[in-house]
């Protein structure tokens, strides 16, 4: 019996069935979820790997509070006056767009070795590591006395930033929640900026910095105590509930092993060549590439200056500034944690269609109704930030990684990285200087371009949604990668009517 009736056979449920009661299109999988034991969500071993998976989100916390962080301490007089750095709502010019970029420096350096780490150490080497930079830049930037520190601790916490599980059957969630959790950071830091924006002294900002040491050390200790994912007993005893011989365990053993290459190029850390070495990883580079690259050019851009956006749509009190990014951070987190609610429902493709296209209605709305007043534009901005986590926070991390050939996985994830921090990079020269050049029509940039992203997308976003590694690979290498995704989705619609 061949590898892949090894598992059908254990069934006689037909396809369709399946496809209803858990959302996937591939046969096999659909059966192997549906004859094997099922994970209690109330159970000791589901408690054990909520507790894994939330080691792995307060990496994401700590990046929701240093996001936050910059943002709202760029925004009070106190931080600016201190480093003597000019602009009105905030830091505007290049010794802004330096501090805030130089983070991004470090994300770049820190995306070279990242991959090689993760495979030569294991996930818990490299974040147990990235904890420690992470600390060392904490503590940098906190008791900063001048520029060169500031930007030094800047440097080492994106290096530390860039340096995941959950169970099969949860999988589309839980990847998205991650993204998603960074927002418990983030509402949290920008709720202390409020209260600390009062105090007329360092204190104000270094307090904000200061508070990321909490899900740093988190981190760094609970690292210690989680399983390696890579390894066979994790696969067994959480996606088998226990059991070694689960009909998932068994299938998801056969695609490992199938996918990875004796002599690939996953064996040397220097070769980046699979990715695009065929006509099948091009287009995968192409559509996780243009995934990196619609996040940072939507508009997320514009709100490492939202005090600033603040002030050029009226609102001239720092306090009430801080109060209403507050609020889009609220309501950002509330899109996130929706997006991540429905993405494993609508599918990939059509929430980062339809959602690119919603960003771009509500952008070009907040960037008109400053010149020709119906709504108000900081409202529209709210809605606009609420669109956009909506899409981008579940997708960026788990869409990637969907697309991508496991035994590149993670040298895909760093190009996917590296392709942010150079879009970000951009952003946050061209903000800083634009918004002190030529202020508010800077917004009408991220407007236009969103309809770009919008056609696109339409062209070469592939459905990637319940899709084993093996029919990955067939819609990948198919002349028509898009059509051939669409195609097994209505095929499966079809089959499931009958």
């Amino acid at each position: 019996m061949s590898e892949k009736n090894s598992v059908t056979a254990a069934s006689g449920d037909e396809p369709a069935s399946i496809y209803n009661a858990h959302g996937v299109l591939n046969d096999d999988l659909a059966l192997a979820l549906s004859t094997g034991p099922q994970l209690n969500p109330l159970s000791i071993q589901a408690f054990k790997l909520y507790m894994i998976v939330c080691v792995a989100f307060i990496g994401s916390l700590g990046w929701g509070f240093d996001t936050s962080v910059m943002s709202g301490i760029n925004g009070m007089s106190q931080f600016t006056e201190y480093f003597g750095i000019s602009g009105e709502g905030g830091g505007q010019g290049i010794i802004t767009a330096l501090l805030f970029a130089i983070f991004n420096f470090g994300n770049i350096a820190a995306s070279f070795v990242a991959g090689p780490v993760a495979d030569r150490w294991g996930r818990k080497g490299g974040m147990f590591a990235a904890s420690i930079i992470l600390l060392a830049g904490i503590s940098t930037v906190t008791a900063a006395q001048s520029r060169i520190y500031l930007f030094f601790g800047r440097f080492l916490l994106g290096f530390g930033s860039t340096m995941n599980t959950s169970s099969a059957l949860w999988r589309g969630r839980l990847a998205g929640l991650y993204n998603a959790f960074q927002f418990v950071g983030s509402i949290v830091c920008s709720g202390l900026v409020i209260a600390t924006g009062r105090m007329n002294s360092s204190l104000s900002w270094r307090i904000p910095c200061a508070i990321q040491f909490a899900p740093t050390v988190v981190l760094a200790v609970g690292v210690l105590f989680i399983p390696e994912t890579r390894h066979a007993r994790f696969w067994r005893g959480y996606h088998g509930n226990g059991d070694v011989n689960a009909p998932l365990v068994v299938l998801e053993w056969q695609e490992l092993e199938a996918g990875i290459k004796v002599d690939g190029t996953d064996k040397r850390w220097w070769d980046y060549s699979e990715l695009f070495n065929s006509r099948g990883a091009r287009y995968r580079t192409l559509v996780i590439s243009w995934m990196g690259l619609c996040y940072l050019f939507s508009g997320i851009g514009i709100f490492n200056y939202i005090t600033v956006v603040f002030d050029l749509a009226g609102v001239k009190s720092q306090e009430r500034r801080l109060i209403f990014t507050f609020v889009s951070v609220a309501l950002g987190a509330l899109g996130a944690l929706f997006g991540a609610s429905i993405v494993d429902k609508v599918g990939r493709r059509p929430l980062w269609l339809w959602g690119t296209a919603g960003c771009a209605i509500s952008m070009a709305l907040a960037a008109g109704n400053k010149f020709q007043p119906i709504w108000s534009p900081k409202d529209m901005l709210i809605i606009f930030n609420f669109i956009m986590n909506m899409v981008y926070m579940p997708l960026q991390g788990m869409y990637a990684s969907e697309c991508l050939d496991f035994s590149n996985r993670a040298k895909g994830l760093s190009l996917f990285a590296l392709v942010q921090s150079l879009c970000s990079l951009c952003n946050l020269f061209a903000g800083s200087v634009a918004f002190q050049n030529i202020g508010w029509k800077y917004m009408l940039v991220p407007a236009c371009w969103d309809v770009v992203e919008t056609i696109v997308i339409y062209l070469i976003a592939v459905e990637t949604k319940g899709r084993t590694l093996e029919e990955l690979d067939e819609i990948f290498e198919d002349l028509h990668p898009v059509n051939a995704s669409l195609q097994r989705k209505q095929g499966s619609r079809e089959a499931e009517k009958q």
